[in-house]
């Protein structure tokens, strides 16, 4: 299959977003968008798939022009979409969210699940992993839910897969699997629109890349025509001399001290501390417990035992408010059911932790309100027409920055960051980082889990590594590499010794 889109236009009210787009895809390549947070690739795809009309421009599949009506019309033409922000139903079993719409029925429409389990079955072993096909799907980690999305894509044997962040929570080994697929499918003629952030990943597996910036499509090359610091320089406008900035704190006092937490049988026995102004990097493979671990933590999963204390004086955290009161913030992996509210405004949502210091008798001070979440939305340069747009009409880049901006008005004594800069583009993840040294300047304290390994090691003071739920390792940050945190993470310690 062929495509062609010529001169795309799209606002949203007075919110431009596309600008003259033009994008091309030919049979059997693997086609790479790039471009910031904003710059309008899943806007791009979403009116090729019916999700959007485009204001003007044109479309051609194989030299005839089309406009589908919705998704589910494009991909019965064989153009399947796997969305950034995870389409899953939590309620249902990775079973039936594979055959959701696809049911395989006996007679008098029963379900046939024992053939819908073999087919499911022989999809996974055809891609070479492993899905728990009966788990409900909300119990599941978001590793599991996006090669959940993954597979139904591959089940409706589309000639065009659109990619967007696929493996921003897949662990190195489920990447690799997934890139032997996408190899697969090339050599039968499918193509593949890539959408990533992880500009390795490009450069590994692409033959052309087409960037976008601003809602304009600044360049189309083959991906041996150019190189990192062109794409990073046409994607931001600048250039970046540093992809991670320099630790520049000296961790002081403990802060912070966990001592036997317990909660079987996501994780047991973990026991740390946290410095005055210190990052601590949490690593592992998925499903390791670094998120559970985390979540008990802030109060959003029961502890079955162990203690917390900050500064010294145990605190008992039953519930979020109960670690927002104590000083803790948490910005969560999965924003969008989590994070943001996303039929609130911007302004709302950035607002709404700290909404007392706003009211007084009852009345909320609207202009102190709008100017505090002005200033912090520009500070971390969210993308936006206004603070009254809602945040669901974001990028997902930028809704992650408005979780981030929601938290650090808060101003908390222990911010903890779980996967911080998933499906953030190059520029938007240096603004974090650059973020994240300014607060431990000023004394906060950062526990930051991350599936990204050049991330945890430019960004920590020290890792701490789980493995299944146990602390593999804690490495100061002089000693780690990323074959040392891999064999904790694995259950072995240095030169294969259990630690």
């Amino acid at each position: 299959m062929n495509i062609r889109m010529k001169g795309i236009y799209k606002a949203f009210g007075k919110n431009k977003v596309l600008e003259g787009v033009d994008f091309d895809l030919q049979r059997g390549e693997i086609h790479s968008l790039m471009g910031e947070n904003g710059a309008g690739k899943s806007t791009l795809m979403n009116i090729l798939t019916g999700i959007h009309k485009y204001d003007k421009g044109s479309i051609h599949i194989d030299d005839r022009e089309m406009v589908f009506k919705n998704a589910k019309e494009a991909e019965e033409y064989g153009i399947a979409f796997i969305h950034q922000e995870l389409n899953i139903w939590p309620n249902l079993t990775i079973l039936e969210n594979l055959f959701l719409d696809k049911e395989i029925k006996k007679s008098f429409g029963l379900l046939d699940k024992k053939a819908m389990m073999r087919v499911a079955e022989d999809k996974c072993k055809e891609v070479g992993i492993e899905l728990p096909l009966s788990k409900i799907a909300g119990d599941c980690s978001m590793g599991h839910q996006q090669m959940t999305e993954i597979v139904r894509a591959l089940m409706t044997d589309a000639k065009v897969i659109i990619m967007d962040e696929p493996t921003s929570a897949l662990t190195d080994t489920e990447t690799e699997k997934l890139f032997e697929v996408m190899h697969k499918l090339v050599d039968n003629n499918v193509s593949i629109i890539y959408i990533s952030h992880r500009m390795e990943e490009i450069f590994k597996m692409s033959d052309r890349i087409t960037v976008l910036r601003d809602g304009i499509s600044v360049s189309t090359r083959d991906i041996d025509e150019t190189d990192y610091d062109t794409v990073v320089k046409e994607m931001v406008g600048r250039e970046l001399t540093e992809h991670y900035p320099k630790r520049t704190v000296s961790p002081k006092e403990v802060v912070f001290k966990v001592e036997n937490l317990n909660r079987e049988p996501y994780f047991r026995n973990i026991s740390f501390e946290l410095r005055k102004g210190e990052i601590l990097g949490i690593s592992g493979l998925m499903g390791a417990g670094r998120s559970e671990i985390m979540r008990a933590i802030f109060g959003a999963d029961k502890l079955d035992t162990g203690k917390i204390y900050i500064e010294g004086e145990q605190i008992n955290i039953n519930k979020p408010l109960d670690a927002i009161k104590a000083g803790i913030g948490f910005i969560t992996e999965n924003r969008r059911d989590e994070g943001l509210i996303l039929d609130f405004s911007i302004n709302d949502n950035i607002a709404l932790p700290v909404i007392d210091k706003f009211a007084k008798k009852g009345i909320i001070n609207s202009r102190e309100e709008k100017k505090f979440t002005n200033d912090i939305s520009d500070r971390l340069g969210v993308k936006m027409t206004s603070t009254e747009l809602e945040a669901g009409q974001l990028s997902g880049g930028n809704q992650q920055k408005v979780v981030i901006a929601k938290w650090i008005g808060v101003n908390p004594k222990i911010l903890l960051l779980d996967e911080p800069t998933r499906g953030v583009d190059v520029g938007a993840k240096r603004e974090i980082y650059d973020l994240m040294n300014e607060l431990t300047e000023k004394g906060m304290s950062i526990i930051m889990t991350s599936s990204d390994l050049p991330e945890i090691l430019g960004m920590s003071d020290r890792i701490m590594v789980i493995h299944e739920g146990d602390i593999g390792g804690i490495l100061d940050i002089e000693e780690a590499d990323q074959e040392k945190i891999m064999r904790f993470a694995t259950g072995g310690g240095i030169d294969g010794k259990q630690t």
